[in-house]
């Protein structure tokens, strides 16, 4: 079985490398890098930490408009299906890439497959859920992280080829959090102790883009007692610059550069609660029982928010105040997403379709 396997930002490579890993010991796998995510140091750390072998493809699009990226990318992977000839095109989540992806496979021979199909914020202003809707209605086999997909994908009229298989993050999470206690320095790097310090991610446009919300949600974390360690996001470096909100929020956080993953889920796993809007972490948060504070006005991971261990609060800074001094939920996190073996249970779905 040979199989085009498509990232293209960093929560992709954290999906595909339990894939990556079966897929090179038993078939033949072509690594595709569109380059979504262009931070060469970056990329390098996570590719390094996760074992993840030097992509076969690269495309470099790097930062566009969302049309010239989403076209560059389709034509990048257009002239790879077209040399290799696979039997299966793989995609992953919500980005550019995905969308690329999907549509080239749709229209040429390989089977389109999307990992963490049927996940919906129901926000049609965000361009991840048009990448989410579009390639599920695209693909050939769709595999889900919970039942909650599986369900969402009925009420769209999706049935056929849609499996259940858990959520390869958790895969490669169990994989990380016994290294990261081990190898990962960061805590000691930073002298930040267990348990005596929030984590927090800034990212998406929404949050980035806007003054008042950038502002807000600093705003929050100065009232925050207690040590903010702060992984900046380049783009969110850049607004803070360009906002004059650079030395307000060194002032609030501990302002760092972006970390590997296992610092990351190191971070992550030793923290109070963690403040939010990227989507991957509000997962790990939930595999960790890290409580989780999303930085959004809804989330696909509905899970996690029923379960009352993620509370949306957008930006509004005595909802974000309020939501850290709450008490976490007594229970532990329900098993919704699986355990821990999806990626063993997509590629074996793969063989036998293939086959």
């Amino acid at each position: 079985m040979k199989v085009l396997n498509i990232v293209g930002a960093r929560p992709q490579f954290i999906k595909a490398f339990p894939i990556s890993r079966i897929l090179r010991s038993e078939h033949d796998e072509i690594l595709l890098h569109t380059g979504q995510h262009y931070d060469e140091e970056m990329t390098d750390i996570f590719f390094d930490e996760l074992g993840i072998p030097e992509p076969e493809v690269n495309l470099g699009v790097g930062s566009l408009s969302h049309g010239d990226q989403t076209a560059r990318i389709m034509s990048g992977i257009e002239s790879v299906v077209e040399e290799t000839s696979p039997d299966v095109v793989l995609v992953y989540g919500d980005t550019n890439s995905t969308l690329a992806g999907a549509i080239v496979a749709a229209k040429m021979d390989p089977m389109l497959a999307h990992v963490e199909s049927g996940m919906r914020s129901f926000n049609r202003d965000m361009p991840e859920e048009i990448n989410r809707v579009l390639t599920d209605h695209a693909a050939d086999i769709l595999f889900t992280a919970s039942e909650s997909a599986v369900e969402l994908l009925e009420a769209e009229g999706i049935s056929e080829g849609v499996l259940q298989t858990g959520d390869v993050m958790y895969d490669t999470l169990l994989w990380a959090k016994e290294r990261s206690e081990s190898k990962s320095e960061i805590l000691h790097e930073l002298g930040v102790s267990l348990n005596e310090y929030y984590l927090a991610t800034v990212h998406r446009p929404r949050n980035t883009d806007d003054r008042s919300r950038l502002n807000s949600i600093l705003e929050a974390f100065e009232q925050v007692s207690g040590p903010i360690v702060f992984p900046a996001h380049p783009r969110t470096v850049e607004r803070l610059d360009a906002f004059g909100l650079t030395e307000r929020a060194r002032h609030a956080t501990i302002l760092i550069d972006p970390v590997g993953y296992l610092d990351i889920v190191r971070l992550l796993d030793g923290a109070i609660s963690v403040i939010t809007d990227s989507g991957g972490l509000q997962k790990e948060a939930y595999f960790l029982e890290t409580p989780c504070i999303t930085l959004r006005e809804d989330t696909e991971w509905i899970e996690t928010v029923e379960t009352g261990w993620n509370l949306l609060t957008g930006a509004n800074p005595d909802q974000i105040v309020s939501g850290l001094t709450r008490e976490p939920p007594k229970s532990a996190p329900k098993p919704v997403y699986g355990d821990g073996k999806a990626a063993e249970s997509i590629v074996r779905a793969l063989e036998s379709r293939v086959n």
